[in-house]
């Protein structure tokens, strides 16, 4: 009897070790609004909208932000779009982690940079928060840097004095011909961070 149940335990523990590795946080940086909807800022929000669209799920609103769920593989994705605005990212980032138990390893931030062209691709397991608000926010929330991030360049075509006003612009009319091409091959990414791993998907995407 006594082995029974120690084999019992063990597979339970097992399986739910199993299943904790199973689960993602796929987090898309950007502000809740209309106005903000097609910035170059919400591209995170964008490329979240891509891949539900493109694989027919529905955001729910829940706390700190709208959530779906993304069946993949084996995998279970979870789609958030903070909706605390970009400088309180953190917040809803920790509280999806902790909720789900997802292990740090299986979160994934994607973000726009200015300091890559428009469309290229840069996708990190961890470092700087560049400037960039939402990620300097999810790193003093979580009290590390060491989290996989995926940074979609918009290029820096501004003038002097006008950075927020470009970053909060909409794309210019030969961004947004590019723009659909570029989404496919983030929804790509995001799948592949999923199945084949952070240094797989590195390798095959960087600078595609």
């Amino acid at each position: 009897m006594l082995k029974w149940i120690q084999k019992l335990f063990m597979s339970s523990t097992k399986t739910e070790n199993t299943d904790y590795m199973k689960k993602f946080l796929i987090v898309g940086l950007g502000n809740i609004g209309a106005e903000y909807v097609n910035t170059r800022h919400n591209i995170g929000f964008k490329v979240l909208d891509h891949l539900s669209k493109k694989e027919g799920l529905t955001f729910e609103t829940a706390k700190l932000g709208a959530l779906a769920t993304y069946k993949f593989k084996g995998k279970t994705l979870l789609l958030l779009k903070p909706n605390t605005y970009m400088n309180l990212s953190g917040k809803a980032v920790q509280y999806w982690m902790d909720k789900e138990n997802i292990p740090l390893e299986n979160l994934f931030v994607i973000t726009d940079d200015l300091n890559l062209s428009f469309g290229t691709i840069r996708i990190k397991p961890k470092g700087s928060d560049g400037g960039h608000n939402g990620l300097k926010n999810i790193q003093l929330v979580l009290q590390t840097n060491q989290y996989s991030r995926f940074r979609f360049g918009i290029s820096d075509e501004f003038k002097k004095g006008k950075q927020i006003d470009y970053v909060l612009g909409e794309w210019d009319p030969s961004e947004k011909e590019k723009l659909p091409e570029r989404l496919d091959i983030a929804a790509q990414i995001i799948q592949s961070f999923a199945t084949a791993g952070l240094e797989n998907t590195m390798t095959t995407y960087n600078g595609k």
